[in-house]
């Protein structure tokens, strides 16, 4: 299976509010995202429109709906669908989350989280196998926003993460939003959080708002709150250049407003690149 070379491009989640403005003319980003479930049709308008964006940007195919931790297994008619798509498209890469999202007979359709044990880990990674088989490449998988915590955890997130990669040959969505968020809500070290990954298998970050309160709640409605900037300036200066992106699936403002705010990733980014390099 083959390795995910490195890709430095700075983009956007490409959502419905935008499609003309992807269709009409150049975008300046390098790449977009698209909810994978949304494109898993054999036809129909937007697989039309995502089939024109492809012929002007790269993109990657970000999943809601692999259910990874589930003990009932990986669906393989859902894998087969996602398959057909990435053949499709060819994107720079596949990704979903580190959640369940299902059991035999429900989907939830919503990111519910997982107690960090072993036992969920050998679910996990084998579900990871299974997916990666199926698809033909490797996969990357995000690490959640956290709310609460189970009795049985028997280690830390990171840790879980770590121990998924090296027995997968996985690679990380790094949602630094999501570090803040879970950081504040458990009271835990971001420091600690980073150094305890395998930095070195990271190929994307996500970068989003959040709703602030004695409970974090990530809401990707609202502009990169200031410690999550910070914060991925810490990251970039220890992981390096990759692919970074803006989410935003509520209050969407207009294209312009979310391209201002991806040139302050790439200001942050470059800034903190060359300060390590400095160091």
């Amino acid at each position: 299976m083959r390795d995910i070379e490195t890709y430095s491009g700075f983009g956007l989640g490409l959502r419905k509010d935008h499609y003309a403005d992807f269709l009409e003319g150049p975008v300046p980003v390098d790449f977009v995202e698209v909810i994978s479930e949304n494109f898993m049709v054999d036809g129909g308008k937007p697989l039309r429109v995502l089939e024109q964006v492809r012929s002007r940007h790269d993109v990657v195919l970000h999943g809601v709906s692999l259910s990874i931790g589930s003990a009932y297994g990986v669906d393989e008619a859902y894998l087969a669908r996602l398959r057909a798509l990435a053949d499709r498209i060819e994107p720079l890469w596949v990704s979903d989350h580190l959640c369940w999202t299902r059991t035999s007979a429900h989907n939830s359709h919503d990111l519910l989280p997982l107690p960090l044990t072993t036992e969920a880990l050998d679910v996990v990674c084998e579900n990871v196998e299974r997916a990666q088989e199926a698809l033909g490449r490797p996969m990357l998988f995000e690490n959640p926003s956290s709310y609460l915590s189970f009795p049985e955890d028997e280690m830390r997130e990171w840790d879980f993460l770590s121990e998924m990669v090296r027995r997968t040959g996985c690679y990380l969505l790094l949602d630094v939003n999501n570090i803040y968020v879970s950081a504040h809500n458990h009271e835990f070290s971001t420091r600690d959080y980073i150094g305890g990954l395998p930095l070195e298998s990271v190929r994307q970050i996500h970068l989003a708002g959040h709703e602030p309160g004695t409970i974090i709640v990530d809401t990707h409605d609202r502009a990169v709150a200031d410690g999550v900037w910070a914060l991925y300036a810490a990251v970039i200066a220890k992981v390096g250049p990759v692919a970074t992106m803006i989410e935003r699936d509520a209050n969407i403002p207009a294209l312009p407003e979310l391209l201002r705010e991806l040139d302050r990733a790439r200001s942050v980014g470059k800034a903190s690149l060359s300060q390590a390099n400095a160091a």
